[in-house]
């Protein structure tokens, strides 16, 4: 359900992408270190948005590095490293724990079960650092994963219970700005939600697995609608985010938010418009043949 909220390197200065790269490498690190090779394949660039969202607000002290890994073993790459670099790998490792939990119960794929199995022990200690963040997100997750079991649970249920699990992620101390970080976070939850089930839908049609948004697919409109309450979601989670008295890295949070999180969506809306155009191509041709016989 991730790899939505990134960035458009298109948009971005050299140095800010540099900047950008060098806290996703950091996070990778931290997996590594505190969950080996199986963490490691869990690393989200949404994490990485994460990570500089809290260093930004609470500045940290930042130890600045350079590494080089298996993708890129011939060139340094810079690194960047905090005390929510670490936070970012605990919740990335966390995350796909859990989704391994619900691919196996969804579709019983045994490479999530025995994946799932190797994060499970190594994760142990997060309930520990963790206890009650652990215990509201374990409900909520549980909560989330039996509505979308249910074919009655309406799109604002799934999606508001997305929101509040990244609300409980994105909200890291009980502060003066949790409650703005939990709006950010809950509406930052139901953009991903929905725009997962955007992407998804004509391929949950075919397989005939549940996606809320079945039944508006066929309606006319569907594409504006879509487009109109992901607009809203970003919008408010715009506005939590421009309260917060962030300095460092505001430019590149920003890319995030007002650009990069829109990417996706124009190349799944490209795409299906291709789609759609060779459709309509192909019944016009096989109409001109039916009627010259």
């Amino acid at each position: 359900m991730f790899g939505y909220i990134i960035i458009n390197k298109a948009e971005m200065k050299f140095k800010e992408f540099d900047l950008y790269h060098a806290y996703y490498c950091g996070i990778c690190r931290d997996l590594k270190r505190r969950y080996g090779a199986a963490g490691q394949i869990s690393l989200s660039y949404d994490m990485t948005f994460l990570a500089m969202l809290l260093t930004g607000l609470y500045e940290p002290e930042t130890r600045e590095g350079t590494c080089k890994c298996l993708v890129h073993p011939f060139e340094s790459h810079a690194t960047r490293n905090n005390i929510f670099t670490e936070y970012a790998a605990d919740m990335n490792a966390l995350f796909a724990y859990y989704k391994c939990q619900d691919d196996w119960q969804d579709e019983k794929k045994l490479r999530g079960l025995l994946y799932g199995r190797v994060l499970e022990g190594r994760t142990e200690g997060l309930r520990k650092s963790y206890r009650e963040k652990w215990g509201r997100l374990g409900k909520l997750m549980q909560a989330f994963n039996q509505a979308e079991r249910d074919p009655g649970a309406d799109i604002d249920t799934l999606a508001g219970l997305f929101g509040q699990v990244m609300a409980e992620i994105v909200a890291v101390r009980q502060d003066e700005w949790e409650e703005n970080l939990r709006r950010l976070g809950f509406f930052l939850g139901k953009f991903i939600y929905l725009m997962d089930a955007y992407e998804d839908i004509e391929e949950d049609l075919k397989k005939g697995t549940p996606n809320p948004l079945k039944e508006r697919y066929a309606c006319p409109g569907f594409e504006e609608e879509c487009r109109a309450i992901l607009t809203m979601m970003m919008s408010e989670c715009c506005r939590e985010f421009e309260t917060l008295p962030i300095l460092d890295n505001v430019e590149i949070l920003r890319n995030v938010l007002y650009s990069g999180v829109w990417c996706r969506y124009g190349a799944i809306r490209e795409k299906r418009k291709k789609e759609q155009d060779a459709g309509q191509g192909k019944e016009k041709r096989d109409a001109g043949k039916n009627h010259r016989k």
